[in-house]
């Protein structure tokens, strides 16, 4: 029996899981005591790890238990991240949101696009399809960071929803260009209609699933599931991303909206018991971790040395492009039109800086890599590229430079105890 196939890659399996729990723990450990992201560590460990140095875990074998995590765990802490936003705040900025989940992809995919087919020399839709690969900002990515370093609650839930409602644009983008490179044929008409669906369908199954589970685990007579909160909770996550999906809406904005719907319950009228409250708080933190450090490590031991050394230095001036070109450029305009969200321009410097990339960008390069698109080499060496750079240099100086620019909510809170 335990020498069968399948019991030995099984076995295997869970080697790896559990070798991920070991890594997961002690780098977890250690950038509480280095104060930096833990992303970055499980990121490096990844890549140490893999096929490309130490071949200790090869995940080649199982994509459906790689794709399995990073789908479902990057849902989850999108689902996380929906609970963290609050609504009143959201309608404050709501302008600036949809213009960076929207024209700021639209910006960033033609600004990278245009520059990529210069530094490669692509076919200009190769090089727009490469750009939207990268311009989407990473949910996955930010909302661990932002949970260590205490940014203002505007700039914060800003900059995490449009993380969330960015992701479904930049899917569909993808999808679009990715039609043109592979047949050629390109309509404006369609690629909208998608987009419209994609995000109607995904906010109206998060509002459902989100509203309805919620209620069944609240203290209202019809909340008989309360004392089985932790489990809803992987529910409305599993729920609301596959029926979004099952519809032909975006998963991943369905999991954000019923996370929204979840974390601001109070607005509805529904509350949940105390104790079943606190059993979800203290389910949800070591989930969180336990997906993060999963996709992070995993992600590591995907990077391909190969392509990397091959395109190493036109793919780093790429990622450069996208940090200090195109996402400025985002920014900028993407918040001059909203005037009710006062924001400063130290505000818009820190939003700036903030754009890491990671889970979604990987998981669109990975759908390129297996469709064996023409350049897919080169799109594969900027997006992880992109991701090492994003995550190393802005993730790790994400306390620095919100405390050099004043956006910290400690720093608010000293300053209006001093006046």
């Amino acid at each position: 029996m335990e020498n069968t196939i399948e019991a030995i890659a099984t076995n295997k399996l869970i080697l790896i899981f559990a070798i991920i729990g070991v890594i997961g723990i002690v780098l977890g450990r250690l950038s509480e005591i280095l104060k930096i992201p833990d992303v970055i560590l499980y990121l490096i460990a990844g890549i140490l790890v893999g096929p490309a140095v130490l071949n200790i875990i090869d995940m080649n074998s199982f994509s459906v238990a790689n794709n399995y995590i990073l789908t479902f765990g990057s849902a989850y802490i999108l689902f996380e991240g929906g609970k963290e936003i609050n609504l009143r705040v959201l309608n404050k900025v709501k302008i600036s949101v949809g213009m960076l989940a929207t024209v700021g992809v639209l910006l960033s995919t033609i600004v990278v696009g245009f520059i990529s087919s210069k530094v490669f020399n692509l076919p200009i839709m190769t090089a727009l399809l490469l750009g939207s690969v990268i311009a989407s900002t990473d949910p996955a990515a930010l909302i661990p960071v932002f949970r260590q370093v205490d940014i203002k609650d505007k700039i914060k839930q800003t900059v995490v929803s449009e993380s969330a409602f960015n992701d479904a644009v930049a899917a569909i983008l993808v999808s679009t260009l990715l039609g043109v490179v592979t047949s050629g044929e390109f309509s404006a008409m369609e690629s909208m209609k998608e987009l419209l669906i994609a995000a109607g369908v995904g906010i109206g199954v998060g509002v459902i699933v989100g509203y309805l589970l919620t209620v069944f685990m609240s203290d209202k007579k019809i909340g008989v599931f309360h004392s089985y909160a932790p489990i809803i909770s992987i529910l409305k996550v599993g729920l609301a991303y596959e029926i979004s999906v099952h519809l032909g809406g975006s998963g991943y904005m369905a999991v954000f909206i019923a996370g929204l719907i979840s974390g601001n319950r109070k607005l509805f009228g529904l509350w949940i018991p105390e104790y079943d409250f606190q059993s979800i708080h203290h389910f949800a933190e070591s989930a969180s971790t336990m997906f993060r450090m999963s996709i992070f490590v995993l992600l590591g031991t995907q990077v391909d040395l190969g392509a990397l050394v091959k395109y190493w230095a036109p793919a780093l001036l790429i990622a450069l492009v996208l940090m200090f070109i195109a996402r400025p450029l985002v920014v900028l305009i993407c918040t001059l039109f909203d005037k009710n969200a006062n924001w400063s321009f130290k505000d818009r410097l820190f939003m700036m800086w903030v754009r890491e990339t990671g889970v979604i960008p990987a998981a669109l390069s990975g759908i390129i890599v297996s469709m064996k698109v023409p350049g897919y080499e080169i799109i594969s060496s900027v997006v992880f590229m992109t991701i090492l750079i994003t995550l190393i240099v802005q993730a790790s100086t994400t306390k620095i430079v919100a405390k050099k620019l004043g956006v910290l909510e400690e720093e608010k809170e000293v300053l209006s105890a001093a006046a």
